[in-house]
Formats: C-alpha cells, structure tokens, sequence
C-alpha cells in the first residue's frame, strides 16, 4: 500500500520532530496497528485516541477555548459525512482485486468498486470505530461506515482526525454492539484550513512510517530469532552428525534429559485480600503481570507487609528464577525474575522453578523451556482441566549439551534479543513521538509552522 508515498526526507525530519516536541509528551493515545492485505498494497489503519473514555477529540477545547487564527469549529457531519456500506455475502466475493472494506480492513475481494479513491472507512460493527484508509477503490462492506463526502478536506488528516475521536465510545446493543453514526453526527470539532491539515498529515505520517518501518524489523528479527532457535537445538555450534530422540535429532553428543534432573519446582501462596497494603510493602504480582515475551510488568502490582518477608519467606522469589503460570488461558507464560523487581513474594496460580543442579546454564535453560516447553504446553486443548501437573513438567525432556555450549548458544540468542529490544524501544520512542504530536498539532495547541521543519 502507498497510502504514504510522498517522498519527504523522513530521517531528517524525525530527528527536528523528535528534537522539537522532546519536552511535550504527555498524551495518551496508543497507535494501532495496520492489517495487511494481499497483494503488493494495503489499507492503513489511522492511529488515534484509541480506547479511552472520551479521548481529546478537540471538540471540548475547541468548545471553551476561542478558535485559533485559520482553524474553525464544525460539526462532524460537516467535516466528513459517513455513509453504511453495502452487504455482501461471501458467496459473493469474487477472486479479483477490488478489496471488500469490513469494520477491521480487508475481507475479501469483488470485482466492482462503489466507492472512490482515497477513501476511509468507520468499524461499524465488529470492530466498530476502527479507522482504515484506502488508495484504490473498494467496496464498504455494510459492517462498516465510509466517508460518502470529504466536504474538501483533506483524507489523510481526516483520518488521523476521526482516528483520535475514540468513535467506538458511541457503539450501541449489548449482543450485537453497532456504531450509529446520527449519534455522533453533530460532534464539535476544530479543524485547520486545508493548508495546515496536509502539513499536519504530512508530519504524522512522517512519524506513523517510521513506526511502521521498525515494526516490519522486529517482525523480521523475531523470524530470524525462531529460526536460529531451530537450528542452535537440533545442529548445535560444534557441527556434529545427528542423533533420531523422543524431542527430533539433536547433535551426537548432547544428552536428553528432563525438567526434573535440574530444577526445582515450588508453588505459590493464596494471599487473602485483607493480607495487602496501601502502600510500600512488598511486591507481589499475579499471573497477568507475566508477559508472553517473558518480561515481568509492576504496573498495577499489589504489595504486602514487609514483615511478610520473614513470615512467609519460602514465596519469596531470587533474581533468575523462572516463574511459570500453571492455571487458566495464560497457562504456559514464562518469565525469569530480574534483581530489579526484588524483594518480591509469589502468587498462586504459578510455580517457581529453580535451577539447582550442576551443568546447567540457568539462561540457555530458559531459552530452552520457552521454546520446548512452554510452545509444548501451550498446545495443551484440555480446556476442562485447565492447569498442569508437576510431575507432567518434570518429565519434558531436555537437550543438554556441553555447559560451554550452552553459554555459546545462549550469548548468541541474547545478541539477537538485544537487537529486538532496542528496536522495540525504538518504536516505543517514536510512538509515544506520534502521541504528542497528533494530540499538540490537532488541538493547536502546537502550530504547525513553531515546528520549524522543511520536508
């Protein structure tokens, strides 16, 4: 897709973006990811405020505040007016190239537009208030709304415009949840003259690329990652012929053995309610706070008295511990314990599993255990069971190999993990960038021409 296909120099301009809005980052409004289609291009979903109460549509600013020089208030309907699509079976859809415009992007292909290019559509149900942005004609499914008149404004703002209203707030029906566009038809808004809102998209976008950009590369990288997993377990580092286990080949002289034969494997504790406190005290976090990339979130964390060190110190957990959810939907998460979140007592509904014994690289264990393992685990369908047995986990088999190949392995999977994080934190960077931006340049409360940059 080349929604955003103007050249413009993008590197240099992030760096007098990031440089001019450093100081102002403190809006809220996530960025959500695009959907792919077939073929060489694809919709763009338009990133905004996402799924806050009422997001900052600019509407209430633009409402008490007096209008700033080449803006003006006006109401939705007159800004863009939105329109339902129209129904199409799947029986329907055809094996052509006009793309079929559900509420979450693309669903399907006919062969006839009913709808011009450069158009966007509203999630009317479904994925109702999703934004999505189309450079060819298309056909509005009718669970979705498009955008019948731009009223001469431009599309690219439009979209990161209706983007950030947060429409989804007001969906309708509780079996069926509907987005009804009369109820929000007469929404106030501030807009730009037609100058300043292709300034604005172009600056955005600017951004959203970038975003994009360093999402593909992590996508790449995690592949990568995966792949080179496959081959350090079953070829090794040493270039060995193979050998047929109960796990697939593995090289000749690695040793198969199990959970067991290294770790120990220890519950958590059913805290009660009326045990935690306000505030200080010690960490302690449930299941939902272990991430599936392995990492341990503090947000929302829960503490307990500090003398809950000494009275139940069998639940504290040490720095490189791995901790393991054996109950419900998220059974199969894994995560090592960092010194940074210590002191902290474990929860319920989780094992501590403890590297005791020689011979083992705690590192190239965990490495081990989240791709044998935990992927094994996951696929577990016995949903009426819902948890895992100790002795069923002590029993996962193991490939062993030397401890200085397991240190090789497990330093060539971190330099691979590094490139990841740092990437991530690149993306993280540039989204919390677009958040300021699209939240300063949308309620003038930045004007496009104090960002002093030339494309």
């Amino acid at each position: 897709m080349t929604v955003y296909a103007r050249t413009c120099g993008s590197g240099g301009l992030l760096v007098k973006l990031e440089t001019a809005m450093q100081e102002k980052r403190s809006a809220d409004i996530p960025v959500r990811e695009s959907k792919p289609k077939r073929g060489s291009e694809n919709p763009r979903s338009f990133p905004g405020a996402g799924q806050g109460a009422e997001g900052d549509s600019g509407e209430a600013r633009g409402m008490r505040d007096s209008v700033p020089d080449g803006w003006s208030k006006v109401e939705f309907d007159n800004f863009t007016t939105l329109q339902r699509g129209k129904d199409l079976t799947k029986a329907e859809f055809r094996q052509e190239t006009v793309p079929v415009a559900g509420s979450n992007g693309v669903i399907g292909y006919h062969d006839t537009a009913i709808a011009k290019a450069r158009g966007i559509t509203v999630g009317r149900s479904g994925s109702a208030g999703k934004v999505t942005v189309y450079e060819e004609d298309f056909w509005p499914h009718n669970t979705s709304l498009y955008v019948r008149d731009f009223h001469v404004n431009d599309p690219y703002f439009a979209g990161f415009l209706l983007g950030s209203l947060n429409l989804a707030r007001f969906k309708t029906g509780a079996s069926v949840p509907t987005l009804d566009r009369n109820s929000f038809k007469t929404l106030p808004l501030l807009v730009p003259a037609l100058p300043k809102q292709k300034k604005i998209a172009h600056i955005l976008s600017t951004v959203q690329r970038a975003i994009e950009a360093q999402q593909r590369v992590i996508q790449t990288t995690t592949k990568l990652k995966k792949a080179l997993m496959h081959k350090l377990f079953t070829k090794g580092l040493r270039g060995e012929p193979q050998k047929q286990t109960e796990i697939g080949p593995v090289p000749e002289s690695w040793e198969i053995k199990t959970v067991g034969d290294y770790c120990d494997i220890l519950n958590g504790f059913a805290f009660k309610s009326e045990d935690y406190v306000s505030t200080g005290g010690i960490p302690n976090f449930p299941v939902v706070n272990i991430s599936w990339d392995g990492t341990i979130s503090m947000d929302d964390c829960k503490f307990l008295p500090e003398s809950f060190a000494e009275s139940h110190k069998q639940y504290l957990v040490n720095e490189g511990d791995f901790m393991f959810v054996v109950v419900g939907a998220t059974r199969g998460k894994l995560a090592q314990i960092p010194a940074s979140i210590l002191p902290a007592l474990m929860n319920q509904n989780m094992w501590r599993i403890v590297p005791m014994r020689e011979g083992i690289d705690r590192d190239y264990l965990f490495h081990h255990l989240r791709r044998s393992v935990v992927s094994l685990l996951q696929q577990d369908d016995d949903q009426a069971r819902g948890f895992f047995k100790k002795s069923d986990f002590r029993d996962i088999p193991l490939a062993i190999p030397s401890l200085q190949e397991q240190i090789e392995i497990r330093t060539a999977l971190e330099t691979i993990e590094t490139k990841l994080g740092q990437h991530a934190a690149k993306a993280a960077q540039l989204k919390d960038l677009f958040r300021t931006l699209l939240h300063e340049l949308k309620t003038a409360k930045t004007r496009v021409h104090e960002l002093e940059i030339t494309a």
